[in-house]
């Protein structure tokens, strides 16, 4: 099953679940992290992460929705690009795998991907929508999901 590439703002998806490109404190951060945040309500989302306690580059994790149209958001920490040789695809590759498979323990049916460290942690943008599609791809030649790479603008 292919997955679907769209542009928008993933908070406005309804999707059984969004994923949060987090930071490893699972705090309110910048760009799609301060937006999520502030669309599902950052007080209640921070203290369910503050119960956490925390997320490791590569993992991923489950909240509550809360505001948003999504009934889940999974965060998932992106690796901070430093140049292609200290493991940055590996990690890459984990946060959309742990994702989905996180998706999957959940029994959810649908979540939609922002294009994970492309931001302001600074993975090439080309480089991270390749291993996006070819790490999805190779989750759904065995498993069922709708899934969806949101790119903004």
């Amino acid at each position: 099953m292919p997955f679907e590439i769209i542009k928008g703002d993933i908070t406005k998806l309804k999707t059984d679940a969004i994923v949060n490109a987090a930071n490893e404190a699972l705090k309110r951060g910048g760009g799609v992290c301060g937006a999520i945040f502030a669309a599902a309500g950052a007080d209640e989302l921070q203290r369910e992460c503050d119960k956490i306690g925390e997320c490791k580059t590569g993992e991923a994790v489950i909240t509550k929705g809360y505001n948003l149209p999504a009934k889940h958001i999974i965060h998932t920490v992106g690796p901070v690009w430093h140049g292609g040789g200290h493991g940055e695809e590996t990690l890459l590759r984990n946060c959309y795998r742990n994702s989905l498979l996180l998706a999957k323990k959940h029994n959810l049916e649908s979540i939609a991907f922002p294009l994970i460290s492309s931001g302001i942690f600074g993975y090439p943008k080309d480089e991270a929508m390749n291993v996006a599609e070819t790490t999805i791809n190779e989750f759904l030649n065995e498993n069922e999901m709708n899934v969806y790479l949101v790119l903004f603008g």
